[in-house]
């Protein structure tokens, strides 16, 4: 419960925040263009808070449900506006200040993914190095001519210092299929493969894309050892206790805690004999695992973690940081890297070669938010940069009812010379809110599903 709550918290910060940029980038442009605004408000609904320096001014406002946002501004077309009001009234206005006012909310969605992957760049980020563990026997990866040991230092001529930085460059390139030349290091040597796939539509769609390529990244050696022990859980009620080191499980040796772990989840319900060391003295200890369902089956849970070794990850993990001059271009790149990536994924769809199973709704994306979080601060700065990429592409569709709608209305405006017609605008509503309405079932029946798999 106590998850849920967190995962709840973090995602409405989350949309608050970015909601909070987005109008503030409608508001801004407006104000400087001369446009008066009558209310700025996060969220719709019942008002909660609201805010104004003088009955003329703009009034502020907090309301009740937060999964939105809005500028309300002078505009004949919503009411009537008094003459004084009328050179200030945003239809009144030049086309080139509609759309720039129009277009500054995505915008700022876009300078806010900078700003943000700024910080995460100076502060820094910890990831996993792409060493490669293992390669599945004929697999694509297996066929490139990859080897166990090897570590993937660019793809397609872009540097990846990361696993992270593999799969985004991988993802990239894998949704055109083809040939994808890799820079392995081996050693002190580099050589040149080519992985060779076809559009990955499946291999996307469970977020399976590196095991479906035949590649596993290689993990530190952790040894079987209790670090923790969950309250109620099978192996503290079997007796085990911190410190206590696995020798073995049914007479077979554990070589590591991954060893022993799978050992316990292909164990569900049985009774596990093991012989452990505490202290320098060997104990025998029976554990039974608690059945576990999850999304591939039920497996084994005893309710206990490993403990890590000091200055385990040296070999395995790398840090990820940049001077504030340099994190500016590499926020730019990411900012750019991850907004044309975004806008390929939604080509792909409508095309088919791409699953809508891919679109998440609330549910996940406070999933997300909470495990982000849990992760540090970095990580759920990302996260933020991420989901405002996505709102600033998602609004800059030319779907009616989103900003990109309205800028796509005033690109006709400018080339045929006058407004398009009421009629227009109003069929273009309707048929803009049955898109979103459409996006929405899918994005809810995919975290409905998610969470019944989980």
């Amino acid at each position: 419960m106590g998850t849920f709550f967190s995962s709840l918290f973090y995602f409405a910060l989350a949309i608050g925040v970015l909601i909070t940029v987005h109008e503030f980038g409608h508001f801004w442009v407006a104000r400087r263009l001369g446009v008066k605004v009558l209310r700025f408000s996060i969220g719709f609904g019942r008002p909660l808070w609201r805010w104004q320096r003088r009955p003329d001014a703009t009034e502020y406002v907090l309301a009740a449900v937060p999964l939105g946002g809005y500028v309300k501004m002078v505009d004949e077309r919503e009411g009537e506006v008094a003459a004084e009001d009328l050179p200030v009234a945003f239809n009144r206005q030049p086309l080139a200040s509609r759309f720039a006012i129009v277009a500054a909310g995505p915008l700022f969605n876009f300078l806010f993914a900078i700003l943000a992957y700024w910080v995460v760049f100076i502060v820094g980020t910890t990831g996993l190095k792409p060493m490669v563990g293992e390669v599945i026997a004929g697999s694509p990866a297996a066929t490139a001519g990859i080897e166990k040991g090897d570590e993937i230092v660019a793809v397609g001529g872009e540097q990846t210092r990361t696993w992270r930085d593999v799969v985004l460059a991988l993802v990239d390139r894998v949704l055109d299929g083809g040939s994808i030349p890799l820079t392995i290091r081996d050693g002190g040597q580099r050589r040149t493969v080519r992985l060779t796939v076809g559009p990955g539509t499946a291999k996307l769609d469970q977020g399976r894309l590196l095991g479906s390529l035949g590649l596993k990244p290689a993990r530190p050696h952790v040894p079987a050892v209790i670090g923790r022990l969950e309250s109620g859980g099978a192996a503290g009620q079997a007796g085990l206790k911190p410190g206590d080191k696995i020798l073995e499980a049914d007479g077979k040796a554990m070589a590591d805690w991954t060893a022993f772990a799978l050992y316990i989840r292909a164990h569900a319900g049985d009774t596990v004999h093991l012989k452990v060391d505490r202290g320098g003295a060997n104990i025998a200890l029976d554990v039974v695992p608690k059945r576990l369902k999850t999304k591939s089956g039920q497996i084994g849970h005893i309710g206990a973690a490993a403990r890590i070794p000091k200055h385990y990850d040296q070999d395995y993990f790398t840090a990820v940081r940049y001077s504030p001059l340099a994190a500016v271009g590499q926020s730019l790149h990411k900012t750019w890297e991850m907004s044309a990536l975004t806008l390929k994924m939604v080509g792909k769809m409508i095309v088919g070669d791409v699953s809508t199973h891919n679109i998440s709704g609330p549910l996940s994306i406070a999933q997300f938010a909470g495990t982000s979080a849990s992760a540090g601060l970095s990580a759920f700065i990302s996260f933020l940069a991420i989901v405002s990429i996505s709102l600033g592409v998602l609004n800059f569709l030319p779907i009616p009812v989103l900003d990109g709608g309205h800028l796509f209305y005033y690109i006709i405006e400018l080339v045929k010379g006058s407004p398009v017609s009421d009629e227009v605008q109003a069929f273009g509503q309707k048929l803009g809110l049955m898109i979103i309405m459409g996006l929405m079932v899918i994005a809810f029946y995919n975290d409905i599903v998610r969470l019944l798999n989980s």
